[in-house]
């Protein structure tokens, strides 16, 4: 069985994120970049293709013509998924043209720019049936698969309360810069990155891995947001209370304001038997506390683990394994989906997740708007 020819869009020279994508479609090791439209500059586009090895008939200008040229080759040679990772205004456009000519997705979050967009993608995924998944990164962590798996067989009693926290600092040195600096990023950008910065960006992934961790869908929220100057139009900083039910609240606290933190995510779910506690700046350990029974620590690539975390892990015990690891984690479902092969839920976040966090960044913009008030989902 051959590799799956795969496409970009974005990510060219210096873009982290396309290079991420690609690294971990390698680590994958079931597929194969063969060509993109790499960066809105055509020269600087073919050189990355250049570097890359990929074909100069396979570096396209655009978007229409790389769909154009792709549909022209035999089925058995053409590019079958594309790689979306270009700024946020741009996953909804070029989202639907490729999945309304046939070509199976992983898209950058957020998904969308708005609700109404999100939720027409959601009904194209399930019309054409083809394979569609947001990268939600930090879903394919061994850790926090093992932590969801747990949390479903109900080892944790009743679930009191879910907390989550997103802090950086790094957007410090810019916003306390110049203006031309602040002009410059497009994450404070509304007509790019949409009507949130740190809850779009990062505020969003602490949503995520709530859900899909517990199981469990947010219901109500009230949000406090922070731009924290008076220059900038987007929310920089923010605390989010969450209402699941009556019985079941929690809190999800972002910022990229956090002086010297640099990815600092903690996912706490406390149960009425035990709780458990995730953090990503030390990934492979997945903390159990009780009051009966002493702290355990979980670690990856031992037989106590839930089957789909155990499968997220390629390195013997005690081999460390990262973001890029985590990522392939999410291919590899991407993969099984495309070949028709079984996979377990949970193994990529979904068009539906991608829905799902368009909601939470707009229902939590809303809130604050309205002056701090509970607003549905």
């Amino acid at each position: 069985m051959g590799k799956i020819k795969m496409g970009m869009i974005g990510g060219g020279i210096g873009a982290f994120i396309g290079d991420a994508h690609r690294r971990a479609s390698r680590i994958c090791n079931e597929f194969e970049l063969v060509g993109g439209v790499f960066d809105t500059d055509y020269e600087r586009s073919k050189e990355f293709a250049a570097k890359e090895g990929i074909s100069p008939d396979r570096c396209y200008e655009s978007v229409d013509a790389m769909i154009k040229a792709e549909l022209a080759l035999p089925e058995n040679e053409r590019i079958r998924v594309v790689s979306i990772v270009t700024p946020n205004a741009l996953h909804y456009p070029q989202a639907k043209k490729f999945l309304t000519n046939g070509f199976h997705l992983v898209c950058e979050k957020p998904m969308t720019m708005t609700v109404e967009e999100a939720e027409d993608l959601e009904k194209l995924v399930k019309e054409t049936g083809l394979t569609f998944a947001l990268t939600h990164t930090y879903t394919g962590y061994p850790m926090v698969r093992q932590m969801r798996e747990m949390i479903a067989k109900g080892v944790l009693g009743t679930i009191q309360r879910i907390d989550a926290q997103y802090y950086q600092g790094w957007i410090n040195a810019i916003i306390h810069g110049t203006g031309s600096r602040i002009t410059g990023v497009w994450r404070l950008d509304p007509k790019h990155a949409g009507v949130s910065s740190c809850m779009g960006d990062i505020g969003v992934h602490a949503f995520n891995l709530i859900e899909y961790t517990t199981g469990l869908e947010i219901k109500e929220v009230l949000s406090d947001l922070n731009p924290v100057k008076e220059d900038i139009k987007l929310d920089l900083d923010g605390t989010v209370l969450l209402r699941f039910s009556d019985k079941l609240k929690g809190v999800i606290r972002a910022s990229q304001v956090c002086g010297g933190l640099e990815n600092d995510i903690v996912v706490s779910v406390y149960g009425s038997k035990a709780s458990l506690r995730w953090e990503q700046e030390n990934p492979n350990y997945l903390y159990m506390f009780s009051d009966t029974e002493p702290t355990k620590v979980f670690k990856p690539a031992h037989g106590y683990n839930e089957k789909m975390a155990e499968e997220g892990q390629t390195m013997p015990a005690g081999h460390p394994e990262g973001i890029y690891e985590a990522l392939a984690n999410i291919y590899k479902g991407v993969a099984k989906s495309m070949r028709g092969q079984a996979f377990t839920q949970g193994e990529f976040p979904t068009v539906h997740d991608g829905v799902r966090g368009m909601k939470f960044i707009h229902s939590v913009v809303n809130s604050n708007a309205k002056g701090n008030v509970w607003v549905k989902i």
